[in-house]
């Protein structure tokens, strides 16, 4: 590919897109949320990372505009990176741990919110998100 300013030879890279998900306790549960568009099931509340964005401040946005919840606490807690995490593209997410402030509400991109336990997970988890849970509830034990 050539530069459209100098018309030297540029290489052109593909990477993953980087993503964030939170997932945000209250009382001894999690929320998760009802996706509006597929991959459709209950998904850990988060989404794209935006050009120029922190990634906390993404995790930040994304609670609020999903849960509609203002984030109280936030802690990274691992990354997962499989190419086929997402059925849609190759995504990188990082992923958080936090508490919020505000009565949760459904909004955006999901169509529903609840609180769930390890015991009480749904049975429809897109993406690698039952695995992510696992983890969490491996990490609180």
């Amino acid at each position: 590919m050539k530069c459209p300013y100098c018309n030297h030879e540029i290489t052109v890279y593909r990477n993953p897109i980087p993503t964030v998900d939170i997932i945000i306790e209250r009382e001894g549960k999690i929320i998760l949320v009802k996706r509006k568009n597929p991959p459709f099931g209950w998904a850990i509340p988060g989404g794209f990372v935006d050009y120029g964005e922190s990634f906390e401040t993404a995790a930040a946005r994304e609670a609020k505009e999903e849960c509609s919840v203002t984030l109280t606490s936030l802690q990274q807690f691992h990354t997962y990176s499989a190419p086929d995490r997402d059925p849609r593209m190759h995504t990188v997410t990082t992923v958080f741990i936090a508490t919020a402030e505000g009565i949760p509400v459904a909004a955006d991109d999901a169509v529903d919110l609840d609180f769930f336990t390890e015991d009480t997970l749904p049975e429809e988890i897109p993406f690698d998100h039952r695995r992510i849970l696992t983890d969490y509830f491996q990490f609180r034990k």
